[in-house]
């Protein structure tokens, strides 16, 4: 017997939607969501996008091509919770679930007998609407990669089922090959002299010709756009190979004091994933990005595996001396731990000084967190950004919800 077919759930404007269900009022009017610390829009509705207005454009553009739009902040603690719930109802319908991102779930298509495809995707997607409140558009195919193509073009609120294969060979031969993930831009562009420029065209190729220009990435669509299934549904989330925490200022800064805070505050928020993974880190990376589209990057070794403040940043400092541009405003920054190792695995280092005080601080300072509030005890080196700790809307990123696939 073959393998199920795949269903992609994607939720229409989630974080729109999400705001929709705790205030009702701004259903039907034109609605934009704000990120970087309210600096621009990261999710409109489709009122606001027929007004003009595109994702990432800064609020300040949004409100003059559409001044009645109503501009929240984002909060995605609430999103979670949202998003958890119709993760749940997802399961109810399918033994294999793989919660891809925060808005979109594969799973494995397993209607009731006597039930088809289609009318398995509408059951779906009534079900989050009925419980969750959120239209959601739902896609069933013989793969991942056929079934999100298939939600892609029924939304909004749409539940679509394409298993025939004369229908997918129509609906590859309508769509530009863009519309595929992780083609654009560079990809696209390798794909242009050899007359690639739908889905069907890339499907129809030969295969070593697309191993040759998009690697094995490439190949795996061509598998799955030809109906094979190769990338499999994932119910658990394999284990990271590297964590990472930063993002925007917001607001550009040539402040050294500034974007030493910065540094500190990303810090402190890696240093909350290791914790939660159980791992320690053996390398990390900083980037700096600059309003002026230079970037800076530091990189070092640690002698230990290690999580702790202290270590963290005694290598950190110099990777941001060698990243920062002086009186070059910057304006994002990312720091990154790799070469991890499951805490119960590290070797202690044998001339390591200050571990157990050191361990007792953090602790300590975890315990308060979990008690008060998180960041309620964090290194006075963030004062300078005291604004940003006392807007709520920073508290939880999307990065800070736990399980998915994409982070």
């Amino acid at each position: 017997m073959g393998q199920a077919p795949v269903a992609h759930l994607d939720a229409d404007c989630f974080y729109v939607s999400a705001e929709r269900v705790r205030y009702e009022h701004l259903n039907g009017l034109p609605v934009g969501v704000l990120g970087n610390q309210g600096a621009c829009v990261i999710a409109k509705s489709y009122e606001m996008k027929a007004a003009g207005v595109a994702t990432g454009v800064p609020i300040w553009e949004a409100m003059t091509k559409c001044p009645d739009g109503l501009y929240v902040k984002r909060d995605f603690r609430w999103y979670e919770v949202l998003s958890r719930l119709m993760l749940e109802v997802v399961r109810e319908f399918s033994p294999k679930v793989e919660y891809y991102s925060i808005d979109e779930f594969f799973f494995e298509a397993t209607p009731p007998p006597g039930m088809d495809y289609q009318r398995y995707a509408e059951v779906v997607r009534d079900r989050i609407m009925e419980r969750v409140q959120i239209p959601v558009t739902v896609g069933i195919a013989r793969t991942r990669t056929l079934a999100k193509l298939i939600s892609d073009t029924a939304k909004p609120r749409g539940a679509k089922a394409v298993l025939d294969r004369q229908e997918e060979t129509e609906l590859l031969a309508r769509l530009p090959v863009v519309e595929i993930t992780g083609i654009s831009g560079r990809r696209e562009r390798r794909l242009q002299p050899w007359g690639i420029r739908t889905c069907l065209d890339l499907a129809q190729a030969d295969r070593r010709l697309i191993r040759d220009l998009l690697t094995a990435t490439g190949e795996s669509l061509w598998w799955e756009l030809n109906g094979d299934p190769v990338v499999p549904i994932h119910p658990a989330r394999p284990l990271h190979k590297a964590l990472s925490r930063g993002g925007s200022f917001g607001e550009a800064t040539d402040d050294p004091m500034m974007i030493y805070a910065w540094l500190i505050r990303n810090m402190e928020r890696l240093i909350e994933e290791l914790h939660y993974h159980q791992v320690l880190t053996k390398h990390v990376s900083l980037w700096v990005g600059y309003r002026d589209g230079q970037a800076g990057e530091g990189r070092a070794s640690l002698e230990f595996p290690s999580d702790r403040f202290d270590v963290l940043l005694d290598v950190l400092r110099p990777c941001l001396r060698h990243a920062w541009i002086k009186r070059v405003p910057a304006n994002r920054m990312h720091l990154i731990a790799d070469r991890l190792t499951p805490r119960v695995h590290a070797q202690l280092g044998l001339f390591e000084s200050g571990g157990r005080r050191a361990e007792t601080i953090a602790h300590l300072k975890h315990e308060v967190n979990k008690k008060i509030g998180r960041f309620a005890l964090r290194s006075a080196a963030t004062l300078p950004l005291a604004k940003i700790y006392h807007d709520t809307s920073n508290e939880w990123d999307i990065c800070d919800v736990k399980g998915k696939m994409c982070f």
